[in-house]
């Protein structure tokens, strides 16, 4: 997510907490937190998906390939 959307969410955020906001301003806020969270949780899948775990026997396993990457659609 770019700098300059988080900014904004950041504006608003005070803004709510100081004078408040018009029904526009809370849809702009409601989409830009939306599209913050799918970020936030496609970077955390992202590293999840490339942790290595290495097995008592001594194998490798990528938990992505185990868990990960068979869920998506």
């Amino acid at each position: 997510m770019e700098a300059e959307k988080i900014d904004r969410i950041n504006v608003l955020a005070h803004k709510a907490k100081s004078v408040g906001l018009t029904e526009e301003e809370k849809k702009e806020r409601e989409l830009l937190r939306k599209e913050y969270l799918a970020s936030v949780r496609m970077n955390l899948r992202s590293q999840l998906d490339n942790i290595d775990v290495k097995m008592d026997d001594g194998t490798i396993v990528n938990l992505g390939e185990k868990y990960g990457l068979k869920k998506r659609h």
